[in-house]
């Protein structure tokens, strides 16, 4: 097999009941900006700032992550109207920094996981992918990933839950998990 091309601009989507779908997508925003590539981090559903990734984030040349959610959990089935607004302006600001050719790299964090909660739709996330402008690399991450996004992903992983140490009583860890 040749290699077609070396330019950014497939669709990676990041899934699964496993942990490590945004650990692996933070992995890939660090190799690209090491080479040099603009990249913004969407993190849908999360407001927290206590992550470790949004302390680093400042730090590292050439990424920008930004958090479209609250730092308490969305309740399915009756996401709050904040919810919903933070979703919708998390959105409303990838479609835009896409669209523009803002950035070599898109990471929309927890999408999935945003549009199964309903707080996205789903053909408004197929519109946008199937209408990007070429030479930008989109990284969908969460659980939940929908088929209709997987059929025009050029990458999918599906990251499988085999053991955890929640299973023993151990809670997240600063560091690791957040």
């Amino acid at each position: 097999m040749t290699n077609k091309t070396d330019k950014l601009g497939l669709i990676q989507v990041f899934t699964g009941d496993g942990k490590g779908k945004t650990t692996a997508a933070l992995g890939e925003a660090l190799r690209a900006c090491g080479h040099n590539y603009k990249v913004l981090i969407l993190q849908f559903m999360k407001g927290d700032i206590k992550y470790g990734e949004v302390n680093i984030a400042k730090a590292v040349p050439n990424l920008e992550l930004k958090q479209f959610g609250l730092p308490t959990f969305v309740k399915k089935g009756d996401p709050s109207d904040e919810d919903l607004r933070l979703a919708e302006e998390g959105f409303k600001f990838a479609r835009s920094a896409i669209m523009e050719k803002k950035y070599d790299m898109v990471i929309l964090d927890e999408l999935n996981v945003a549009i199964d909660y309903g707080l996205i739709k789903l053909k408004d996330v197929l519109r946008l992918l199937k209408s990007r402008p070429e030479g930008i690399e989109i990284i969908i991450t969460g659980r939940y990933a929908p088929q209709e996004i997987i059929e025009i992903a050029d990458l999918v992983s599906n990251i499988e839950e085999i053991k955890h140490p929640y299973q023993k009583g151990i809670l997240a860890r600063k560091g690791v998990e957040w």
